[in-house]
């Protein structure tokens, strides 16, 4: 669940609908609305911070704050020859959209800067909207146009030709093409945008290397008749996806991108409804919302341990055909609103649902409120398309709490990142200068020796690290601790015992060599200054205390014994050895 630990204690922390209290009165919906009624499989309905499409022939953008009853006529987007299919916000500019249509064409378009439903004009005199660009390539319908959410202007189109296409919209044309040889049911981008899962009606779920125009992973995904959706989780290496069992039964699955040969943990049955589920992850909760098609229920979901965990449902009698999302950026802080999601009611209005987490807070409360994707990509087309791959720039959303304007994180990491495995991500505000260390670098230990008498010299040098580790087990959090005015024996001894590692071995038989080696040893450990003792930093952050200890003198003792025992072992070995060459030498001379 969303978890927060506050004095010590696991709080669970469940949004909830708004709407469960109070339901939005219809000045607050949009009204008087034509939803389109295509047949293609789509969620008909886009949102970004500003505004809100719908589809149609032409179709409508509707600024957020102009709710109510529209009038009659207002300004339509108007361009293609057949009817819109789907529609797509440029995730890092929120006046660009794109559109692709039953006519096979791809169009751009631009939203005026002072655009409104309300004007003055006489209807007759209202003007519609025409694209700015246009894209062809397609010779058959398209049916879903989706940005990629990390490099800008780059462009992913599938449609009823069977094939996924990639533009660079800056130049207008085409550079990549992926074949699937069926009809594409849902495409969804990786959080660094540079692959591509798709579910098709050949019942395939793809994982694509977009670049190379090829699937790197392709497996059986639901077995149903009826479509199924695909939705890439964030910076993980997850996919999830919703479809149908041979039975009819609505499913859910979990999907680890490198090995899809099955979903993690089999596929999750939901219920026997008809309607295909739409999936839209959080990546700042964590959860997966299913929105039914046909019906009025949402319910989520929080991805723990590879686990679904279900969380709750918003209910409603309307159904609902459309669904977005708003970024982010768009929701209510104040209001502990973690999500806000857009439904089509009975294809006349659209009625907005806040998700909230119920608890009283006067500040911010980064615990569900993480950075998110603000308006900078992290790369150009050509940046792309030439193999770059990174993590778009994010936000503080505290910045945006308080109103000091928008505030940029480091991107916490270049590449989707495992959910079983993967520590939470580390963000660095770009306002935060980190100072450099101070003093002397602590010596790492070496590492630990099996055989004390082959390698005694590192076992020595390993030993006396061991004791500086212990010594300051925070590193050089504590530089101006009084210990800085005493010398540092640690590397005087790690140099004595390297020379005594590096020293060519003496002539002679074992024994003698071993014994030499013994008393160099001795000479040189005899040699090392003794130690005050470990460092115990005080709790209340003073200068740490001394605390006398012969923590190293014992440790040299007992490389001492060990030394001595394995020297007796070697002797007798070599007695052994030099009794047995005496029996040969008398089996040969009698055999001579």
């Amino acid at each position: 669940m969303f978890s927060g630990n506050r004095q010590q204690e696991r709080c669970v922390f469940i949004p909830l609908p708004a709407t469960d209290h109070s339901r939005y009165s219809q000045d607050q919906c949009y009204d008087n609305l034509r939803v389109s009624k295509n047949a293609w499989d789509t969620n008909l309905l886009k949102v970004t911070a500003p505004p809100l499409p719908g589809g149609g022939g032409a179709f409508a953008i509707i600024p957020l704050e102009e709710r109510g009853k529209f009038p009659e006529k207002i300004p339509l987007f108007r361009g293609h020859t057949a009817a819109v299919l789907d529609t797509d916000w440029n995730p890092f500019n929120d006046s660009l959209i794109a559109s692709g249509a039953d006519d096979g064409k791809i169009f751009l378009w631009r939203v005026p800067d002072d655009f409104t439903l309300y004007s003055n004009l006489n209807p007759d005199d209202i003007e519609d909207i025409g694209p700015v660009g246009k894209l062809s390539g397609h010779p058959r319908k398209v049916g879903h146009v989706v940005f990629n959410p990390a490099a800008e202007n780059v462009l992913a189109t599938a449609s009823g030709d069977f094939t996924v296409k990639i533009w660079d919209i800056e130049a207008g044309n085409d550079k990549l093409t992926l074949k699937l040889g069926d009809v594409v049911q849902s495409q969804s981008w990786s959080a660094n945008g540079s692959m591509l899962v798709t579910t098709s009606r050949d019942k395939k779920l793809r994982i694509w290397d977009v670049r190379q125009e090829r699937p790197v992973q392709e497996t059986a995904g639901h077995s149903g008749a009826k479509n199924s959706r695909a939705v890439w989780l964030g910076e993980h290496n997850r996919v999830a996806t919703t479809g149908f069992s041979k039975m009819s039964d609505r499913q859910l699955a979990l999907w680890d991108i490198r090995a899809p040969r099955e979903p993690i943990s089999g596929f999750k049955s939901l219920d026997s409804i008809s309607g295909v589920c739409m999936p839209f992850w959080d990546e700042g909760t964590q959860c997966l919302y299913l929105a039914g098609k046909g019906d009025g229920n949402i319910r989520y979901f929080e991805l723990e341990n590879d686990k679904f965990e279900y969380l709750s449902e918003y209910k409603s009698s309307d159904p609902q055909r459309g669904v977005a999302f708003m970024p982010k950026r768009g929701v209510n802080m104040h209001q502990n609103e973690v999500v806000r999601i857009f439904k089509s009611v009975n294809d006349t209005y659209i009625e907005p649902i806040s998700f909230i987490v119920p608890r009283r807070s006067e500040v911010f409360q980064d615990d569900i409120y993480p950075p998110t994707i603000g308006l900078n990509p992290a790369m150009g087309p050509t940046e792309w398309f030439a193999g770059k791959e990174a993590i778009p720039p994010k936000i503080s959303m505290a910045s945006l709490y308080e109103g000091t304007g928008i505030q940029e994180v480091t991107p916490s990491q270049d590449k989707p990142s495992s959910v079983s495995s993967a520590p939470p991500p580390q963000i660095v505000l770009e306002t935060v200068t980190l100072a450099e260390p101070v003093g002397e670098p602590v010596l790492q230990p070496s590492p630990t020796v099996q055989n004390p008498i082959k390698e005694q010299g590192v076992s020595m040098a390993s030993m006396v690290s061991k004791f500086a580790d212990e010594d300051d087990p925070i590193g050089d959090s504590d530089v101006s601790s009084s210990f800085e005015e005493v010398s540092r024996p640690t590397e005087q001894s790690a140099e004595s015992a390297s020379s005594i590692a590096l020293t060519r071995l003496p002539a002679g038989s074992p024994s003698q060599r071993l014994n030499s080696i013994v008393s160099e040893a001795d000479s040189q450990a005899d040699d090392i200054p003794q130690l005050p003792g470990p460092i115990t930093p005080a709790l209340d952050g003073s200068s740490a205390s001394i605390v006398p200890t012969n923590a190293v003198q014992r440790d040299i003792q007992e490389i001492k014994s060990l030394i001595a025992e394995q020297t007796k072992t070697i002797a007798s070995q070599a007695q052994q050895v030099q009794n047995l060459t005496a029996e040969i030498e008398s089996l040969k001379a009698k055999l001579g």
